[in-house]
């Protein structure tokens, strides 16, 4: 027996020993907190307190990280800027060449991604709000990164873009992941009031698309070929998605998504998947509380593999597989916005068989979760003087 089996039986084994109602995955209604937290105090081998180490401050409402092979990291600000910061904690200028978005509300500079053959074409991908006639749009472009004393993005250049605007600056998205076939995911939201359109095909409002670096279509999308449809979707049924990533155990791409008054998701993506937004959800209307759409379940929808209720407004998303902290191997942490909180999702047989709460003391908004090549997890505060935090092994509890 290999070393993930012993270590899903050991997780099987322990959690039999929790009482049923403290087990919360799609599906649990609300009221949940107190179970998790009695399941937590009896879970075999909880996490140890980590130390939070402050690596830089002074970022506006940063987004989105990225590790340079040597250490250094990219990091966007939603403003529309993007620096690089050193080893040390050093702030670069802003970088030229960033394309110019649209900075209101959720809008502005979102995710940074290197290419997977960065060693070589110094390529990295953003995700933006693009201002255009009529308001804003998800957009993503393709630059070169110029390193030095002053390091600078060279030929920008958009290579994909939402087909619809929109006024409003909510429900953008947007995280860019590669997948292994060196494909492109991206994600977006329901732009908050075009929620009608998103069981539609022919717009992607509320849709996960797939594409190539260049962005042209892969002809096996789900949707290729079909009358009324957009080829580069590749799921859809989502609200707001701001999370992503792929379960290094399996390879498949796991989204975290923003429900309203409850019911945020954590969904496994497949092709073609209908996800359910906004005909089944666990969320409720704003002010009234009213229940939205038919229910929580539908034969053709795909349920969620894990759901918040009470929201806790999730951001990034990352799995885990280094050595510093061996208990958290293999489990997917998920930052949050609301209760500024990081939460790990325990993972057994590729699904959530229970939720940790750690950094509860840390009171600032969580927006983004990167694990890095020594083992350590990062992560960025979402505030008008956000910062880059590194979790190192502290005392156990």
């Amino acid at each position: 027996m290999n070393e993930i089996d012993l270590r899903n039986r050991a997780r099987r084994d322990a959690l039999r020993t929790l009482s049923r109602g403290a087990l919360v995955g799609a599906g649990a209604a609300a009221g949940w907190t107190g179970s998790v937290s009695s399941a937590r105090a009896q879970a075999p081998g909880a996490s140890p307190a980590p130390r939070v180490v402050r690596v830089a401050s002074g970022l506006e409402h940063p987004w989105s990280l990225a590790f340079l092979p040597d250490g250094r990291m990219l990091v966007t600000e939603r403003p529309g800027r993007l620096r690089v910061v050193s080893l040390q904690g050093r702030l670069s200028k802003p970088l030229d060449g960033v394309p110019k978005v649209f900075a209101r509300g959720q809008g502005g500079l979102l995710d940074v991604v290197l290419a997977p053959d960065f060693g070589v074409s110094q390529a990295l991908f953003l995700s933006y709000a693009e201002p255009v006639d009529g308001g804003a749009r998800t957009a993503v472009a393709r630059a070169e990164f110029v390193d030095g004393p002053t390091p600078a993005l060279r030929n920008a250049t958009r290579i994909w873009a939402q087909k619809d605007a929109s006024t409003g600056g909510n429900h953008f998205g947007s995280r860019i992941v590669f997948a292994g076939d060196g494909t492109m995911f991206i994600t977006m939201g329901d732009r908050y009031t075009h929620r009608d359109r998103v069981q539609q095909l022919d717009n992607h409002y509320g849709k996960i698309v797939r594409v190539r670096p260049d962005g042209s279509v892969p002809d096996d999308n789900p949707f290729v070929g079909r009358e009324g449809a957009l080829p580069d979707i590749y799921a859809y049924g989502f609200r707001n998605v701001q999370g992503a990533a792929l379960n290094p155990a399996t390879g498949g791409l796991w989204i975290d998504e923003h429900g309203p008054q409850g019911g945020d998701e954590v969904n496994i993506v497949r092709a073609g998947g209908n996800y359910g937004w906004p005909v089944i959800t666990y969320g409720k209307e704003y002010v009234t509380g009213f229940t939205i759409g038919e229910g929580t379940e539908r034969s053709d929808v795909t349920p969620p593999v894990w759901q918040w209720t009470p929201s806790i407004a999730p951001s990034g998303l990352a799995f885990y597989t280094g050595h510093r902290f061996p208990q958290w191997r293999g489990d997917a942490f998920v930052g949050s916005l609301k209760f500024r909180l990081l939460s790990r999702l325990i993972i057994a047989d590729n699904r959530v068989v229970q939720e940790e709460r750690l950094l509860q003391d840390l009171q600032q908004r969580v927006r983004d979760v990167r694990a890095s090549r020594d083992g350590l997890l990062y992560l960025l505060t979402d505030e008008d003087d956000g910062s880059v935090l590194r979790l190192e092994p502290g005392a156990p509890l």
